[in-house]
């Protein structure tokens, strides 16, 4: 599977709450971080898992919509709109670093 092709199942299991997909797509030692913060705010799959499951899944409400990617090697980069997770939709750059057919690190931009 290309590194794009991991991204998509990421976005799809993402907007299906599909925690389980969602988790069997990340390296078991996944970095998230949030600049201009320099250590990652998520580290493993347990972390990432306790987050989304309280913080992101929860939320019936929640769906991205992608409205632009750049694939360049093992990186790909998304422009999302997300709607559920505030009380208005927002965007974010999410850029996926994919090693061995996981995604190894993950650095999201918000626009505010």
């Amino acid at each position: 599977m290309n590194p794009e092709s991991v991204v998509q199942r990421r976005f799809d299991a993402y907007n299906a709450h599909d925690l389980a997909l969602f988790l069997s797509l990340h390296s078991e030692h996944i970095r998230i971080f949030r600049p201009p913060n320099v250590e990652p705010v998520v580290v493993g799959t347990d972390a990432l898992g306790a987050f989304y499951a309280s913080q992101r899944f929860n939320k019936s409400g929640l769906h991205a919509d992608l409205l632009h990617r750049i694939v360049i090697g093992n990186k790909v980069i998304d422009h999302e709109r997300i709607s559920g997770a505030r009380d208005q939709p927002f965007e974010v750059v999410v850029a996926h670093e994919v090693v061995d057919q996981r995604i190894a690190s993950t650095w999201f931009f918000a626009a505010d």
